[in-house]
């Protein structure tokens, strides 16, 4: 299979994740911070691995401004909720995910006001914008990095700064970023930052997590056993505990420190670039198929290695079926949980799009591959 669908997890992982998660069910098999024998020892020492390394990774002042979550959805569920009071006022983009507008549509059940900016598929957000929208009861300004359906890069340092200098937080969606370009969360003035395992970090899905800049004050999403403080009534407060209930997915977690470690090794740079000139040729060879529509920021623009397309006379869903059962490509048809992105392509009431997205694993040979596929399927749309 020729695997395109990076956007929604990383298909293909470094050897060293596959090892590291067998190495942890054989013999790290015990509960994190639960008990004092060896196998639960053994499972702390890779869970604290795994945080200085995400720490370090994001540059984070402390290890302890990382909790571990299931995946992006609930450390940004976890973020807007335990932020935002009903009533509250919230800013956001027309770009964001599910895992943002809904949260924000549960908050504007319960009274909230949410202004959403309007995007330019080519440049994001005006961060000016941001700073316009600020009124005095705004309680948080949440922005998704890159579009997960154009590949569209939001301005986060620009925006966070603003947030910065006027006093509210500001959370970062890196659902498609992290790993796949650099982020500091100290200079890009990033209060809280929700990421993914399983995507550009090249870990095991069920893996994810919450940086949570000291000094920002968030309440739970989920209350329980935490392995500390049990004689209090009330979830604790120190970091990460106070987001950490429950058992944590240890072999997941072993494999996110192995993807971060090859992310380190290989460098974000060279992997940045070469993702970049993957999606630099998806884009030059979809411009010349007819009747292809690219909906991505035009060549020369920051983009993430993610991009959508159209063919004219043929549903999005019937394409993405084509290139998997006959020529053994996956990708991704339909709204890609991004309906707010989708309003503001015009393609909601049309099957939304295909979405292409390599990865730093895919080649130039499975590029060519693709858009031949996609060439042979406009053409069979013409006749």
């Amino acid at each position: 299979m020729i695997y395109l669908d990076n956007a929604a997890t990383s298909g293909r992982k470094p050897e060293e994740v596959y090892l590291a998660c067998d190495h942890a069910l054989r013999e790290c098999s015990g509960n994190p911070g639960r008990s004092g024998h060896a196998a639960s020892l053994a499972a702390g020492q890779i869970v604290e691995e795994a945080r200085r390394m995400c720490a370090a990774f994001f540059h984070a002042e402390k290890a302890s401004e990382i909790s571990f979550t299931n995946n992006t959805t609930t450390a940004l569920n976890t973020a807007i909720l335990g932020v935002v009071r009903p009533g509250q006022h919230i800013i956001t983009s027309s770009l964001e995910h599910n895992s943002v507008s809904r949260p924000l549509e549960y908050l504007r059940s319960l009274g909230s006001d949410v202004t959403i900016l309007p995007a330019s598929v080519d440049t994001g957000i005006d961060p000016e914008d941001v700073r316009r929208a600020i009124r005095p009861d705004t309680a948080l300004v949440v922005l998704t990095h890159i579009s997960n359906v154009t590949g569209t890069v939001n301005d986060i340092r620009a925006a966070g700064m603003i947030c910065r200098e006027k006093g509210i937080p500001f959370l970062v969606d890196a659902a498609q970023s992290a790993g796949a370009r650099p982020i500091d969360v100290r200079e890009d003035y990033i209060d809280l930052l929700a990421f993914p395992g399983h995507k550009g970090l090249l870990g095991p899905q069920g893996t994810g997590g919450l940086y949570i800049r000291e000094g920002i004050t968030v309440n739970p999403l989920t209350r329980g056993g935490t392995g500390s403080f049990s004689e209090l009534p009330e979830q604790p407060e120190r970091l990460p505990d106070r987001f950490e209930s429950g058992t944590l997915n240890v072999p997941g977690l072993a494999g996110l420190a192995a993807g971060i470690r090859f992310l380190r090794a290989a460098g974000c740079e060279e992997i940045e670039a070469r993702e970049s000139s993957l999606r630099e040729r998806l884009y030059a060879g979809l411009s010349e198929i007819p009747g292809v529509k690219i909906y991505a920021p035009g060549p020369g623009r920051p983009a993430g290695c993610v991009l959508s397309f159209t063919i004219r006379g043929i549903d999005p869903s019937e394409i993405s079926a084509i290139l998997d059962s006959s020529f053994d490509i996956a990708v991704r048809a339909g709204l890609h949980c991004a309906p707010y992105a989708h309003r503001m392509l015009g393609t909601i009431g049309s099957g939304g799009t295909v979405r292409v997205s390599p990865n730093h694993f895919s080649t130039p040979e499975e590029i060519d591959s693709f858009l031949d596929a996609v060439r042979q399927i406009a053409e069979a749309a013409r006749r």
